[in-house]
């Protein structure tokens, strides 16, 4: 019976030189790390925690937390918080004005070049899939909104429903369609939009990615095996949202008279489901229960889109173990002593 140790000897003694070649270039590349995770898996508290211990400067991915006022439904951290971690990319928008993952990018490659240039490491954290895979991978030359077209695939939405809209994409761009739920209204239009401007599939035209990513990258990835246990702390979430006065957010949104529930910003979960209460459409249970449901799909979609990251390292969010865990994997690829690494329990964040 063989022994590793033998079977290495054998190999070593088996092999023969090889002719002189140059050494394998050393990657140079700054480096970066990704947190990623589900709604309400705890990244936030993580991130903070990491960044006590390691010199990194903290950038948000979270299409929500961009928009000043929307602090309550979307879990910004609050001023205590900022003040001692500050997060680039929080409160750059105002909600009336959409932000696109194209503007994301441009902003997020900015605040790493500075963070990196003095000498400190980015750590991006944050649940947005699409601003993470266009900051890494590009995004494809599409053309920009065309507000007629828009329009048009509105109206029709009013009269047939998007489930039916969904339909049409699936007959003109079925890969496109089973990506896109039946109910995600901003991307069915889109999807439309680029097919009457193009002439082609979203699909096709996805995809073209850059040269390689300036940056080493580092992912950890909070992932639940327990989805009930997720699903709790969502609920226990928006209860608490609620008990914090999320409705009297949503009013003096409404109240100021230039937004409408069709933005991006009013799109966003819980916010949604708000104005729609506050329009008289919803009673305060169900209003509570469609917030709950529409978070839990959030966090559906985003576990999805997380299987699919296969470099990253996944850390389950209530294993008390997994922010030593996430601080000995940040340790070694920072080349840190990993035994004056000591950090806390999680939030809920």
């Amino acid at each position: 019976m063989y022994s590793i140790e033998g079977c290495a000897a054998h190999v070593l003694r088996s092999c023969r030189p090889l002719p002189y070649t140059s050494p394998m270039p050393i990657d140079q590349r700054p480096l970066a790390v990704f947190v990623m995770g589900p709604t309400a898996s705890g990244k936030t508290a993580l991130a903070c925690a990491l960044a006590r211990h390691f010199p990194v400067g903290l950038i948000s991915v979270d299409s929500a937390l961009v928009y000043r006022g929307l602090d309550i439904g979307s879990a910004k951290p609050d001023a205590a918080t900022l003040a001692e971690f500050p997060h680039q990319l929080i409160d750059i928008r105002d909600p009336a004005q959409p932000y696109s993952a194209a503007e994301f990018r441009d902003d997020a490659l900015r605040e790493m070049a500075q963070i990196t240039g003095r000498g400190a490491t980015p750590l991006l954290v944050g649940g947005t899939g699409l601003y993470f895979r266009a900051l890494q991978s590009g995004l494809s030359d599409l053309p920009a909104a065309d507000a007629a077209i828009r329009t048009r695939v509105a109206d029709a939405a009013s009269r047939d429903g998007w489930p039916a809209l969904h339909a049409r994409l699936h007959e003109l761009d079925p890969v496109a369609a089973q990506r896109i739920g039946p109910a995600d209204a901003q991307r069915i239009q889109r999807a439309l939009e680029v097919i009457e401007l193009t002439g082609r599939p979203l699909s096709a035209l996805h995809g073209r990615a850059p040269g390689r990513f300036a940056w080493r990258v580092l992912k950890l990835a909070l992932v639940p095996a327990d989805r009930a246990a997720l699903h709790a702390r969502i609920a226990a979430r928006v209860d608490a949202m609620i008990a914090a006065g999320l409705l009297d957010e949503v009013r003096a949104l409404r109240d100021r008279g230039d937004l409408h529930d069709d933005l991006p910003a009013m799109r966003a979960v819980g916010y949604r489901q708000a104005w729609q209460h506050l329009d008289g459409h919803l009673d305060a249970a169900e209003f509570r229960n469609r917030a709950v449901f529409a978070t839990r799909q959030l966090a559906k979609r985003q576990m999805t889109w997380l299987r699919a990251e296969l470099d990253a390292r996944i850390l389950e969010p209530f294993d008390p173990g997994h922010e030593s865990a996430a601080a000995a994997a940040i340790a070694a690829f920072l080349d840190c002593p990993a035994e004056r690494v000591s950090v806390g329990a999680a939030s809920q964040m």
